[in-house]
C-alpha cells in the first residue's frame, strides 16, 4: 500500500513514520521518499490500523 504524507519532509520524519508503521507490524516493509512525501508500505496489518498509527504519530496519509 502507498501513502502521501504532505508533512514528511526529511530523514527524521522517515524514522517517524517508519516507527509508526513497524509499531503496529514489526516486520514491516517501508520504502519512504521524502522529497516525493511518499512511504510504500508491505505489511501483513491492515490499511486501517496503519492510517491509525500514521495519524497517531502526526503524520495523516492522503491514499494514492
Amino acid at each position: 500500500m502507498q501513502f502521501h504524507l504532505d508533512n514528511m519532509t526529511c530523514g527524521g520524519c522517515v524514522r517517524s513514520v517508519t516507527r509508526a508503521i513497524q509499531s503496529v507490524d514489526a516486520d514491516a516493509g517501508v520504502v519512504a521518499d521524502p522529497a516525493a512525501r511518499l512511504v510504500e508500505v508491505q505489511t501483513s496489518a491492515t490499511r486501517e490500523r496503519i492510517i491509525a498509527a500514521l495519524r497517531e504519530a502526526g503524520f495523516p496519509p492522503r491514499e494514492q
